[in-house]
């Protein structure tokens, strides 16, 4: 995969709306824990970057995959991991199986105004008993009339205590855990920012030992009345369609490590060489230049799994099995990196404002979210032929 000159024009744009309109705040975000979602997100759709990959027809620009991989990688300059996370969202998590697909009806509702930015998106699948285990969820969806009346809980849900929408995967019947779920398009609010859906309680803002800036809800579902016609697609088809999504949001994780692993590294390197110690720098201890070295020899080596893996996902063909090393080697990346430079800047790493230290909070999550290593390692042992029961993607 490279880089053509428009890719390239889109990461430039993006940089400087980062530069500007996002890392001079992120201090006071990550302090708050909380970041302005749609004001974020309204400017990013502003200028076209919310859409990507999106149908030209809602407001999108209809562009391939690796699109979207320059649009994640370029997210690596925001110097904490809560505001990537949340964008990474809307444009790659909770959007891809609306876009694919939704009805013409759901997409105008909720697709074109989160491509524009008007609206924020949630993808709803974990609950308090069911995380990396898709299957075990409860939440369920039951018909009455031309409705269905939803009850359950959605826990770990990014973007959720601002969002308009939630992408919500539900029990619709009383099958095969794996054919009876169906995925949902559940009002939040009655309109941007505004009041919550009858039913509809945010019962917990979730605190974390990173992503500070990024909104993380607990939320209860009693009877929320939502139309059978906001339902993506087929009844019974969901567990197949969010595997679909999982598929980009591990390419997505993935490609979205790769300049904040190098930033890391990078900015190690300039404090070992300033830091002086026993009368040297600490940039001439040829443990530490090795130490780099690995690190950096590393994240060239998921560079180039991940755009493998991109190549031949936007040629057609299942990359079930790379996706899952690439969200597998980026989650072990995602510790290792910051974990190692962070030893290197002594008691300075231990401080709670240095960037290095807000990616060792903030990198942990890449092991567990979308699917914890071991899942990923069960999907890739299954392919090999080595698993001795089947295993859920």
């Amino acid at each position: 995969m490279q880089f053509t000159h428009d890719h390239q024009q889109i990461q430039d744009t993006l940089k400087r709306y980062i530069d500007e309109h996002i890392n001079p705040y992120v201090d006071e975000w990550e302090a708050a824990e909380i970041f302005p979602a749609h004001k974020v997100f309204k400017g990013l759709g502003d200028l076209g970057l919310l859409g990507l990959t999106k149908p030209t027809e809602y407001g999108g620009m209809g562009l391939d995959y690796t699109y979207a991989v320059a649009m994640a990688e370029t997210l690596g300059h925001i110097e904490c991991g809560a505001v990537p996370m949340a964008i990474g969202v809307q444009t790659d998590m909770c959007s891809p199986a609306l876009a694919r697909h939704g009805s013409d009806e759901l997409r105008r509702q909720f697709l074109a105004p989160s491509i524009s930015g008007d609206m924020v998106g949630c993808i709803g699948v974990s609950e308090p008993g069911a995380g990396s285990d898709v299957a075990s969820i409860k939440t369920v969806a039951r018909k009455d009339g031309d409705d269905y009346l939803i009850t359950g809980q959605k826990m770990w849900i990014t973007n959720s205590l601002q969002a308009d929408w939630m992408c919500m995967l539900v029990n619709t019947g009383d099958g095969p855990a794996h054919k009876n779920k169906s995925l949902v398009m559940v009002p939040l609010r009655d309109g941007p920012g505004g009041k919550l859906t009858p039913g509809v309680e945010v019962a917990q803002k979730i605190r974390k030992i990173g992503m500070h800036a990024s909104d993380t809800g607990l939320l209860y579902f009693d009877n929320v009345r939502v139309p059978q016609r906001y339902r993506i697609g087929a009844e019974g088809a969901g567990f197949v369609y969010q595997m679909q999504q999982f598929q980009e949001e591990r390419l997505w994780a993935a490609a979205s490590c790769l300049q904040s692993l190098n930033n890391c590294i990078n900015w190690t390197i300039a404090w070992t060489q300033e830091r002086k110690v026993f009368g040297a720098s600490l940039s001439d201890q040829q443990w530490i230049q090795f130490k780099l070295v690995e690190l950096k020899t590393e994240v060239e080596a998921l560079r180039a799994l991940t755009y493998r893996a991109v190549d031949l996902y936007v040629q057609g063909q299942d990359v079930l099995e790379l996706a899952s090393m690439c969200k597998l080697k980026a989650g072990r990346l995602n510790r290792q990196v910051p974990d190692t430079c962070l030893q290197f800047w002594g008691g300075m790493g231990f401080t709670l404002d240095n960037k290095v230290s807000r990616m060792y909070r903030d990198g942990r999550l890449a092991s567990i979210g979308g699917g914890a290593d071991e899942v990923m390692m069960g999907i890739i042992a299954k392919i090999m032929g080595i698993a001795k029961r089947p295993v859920a993607h």
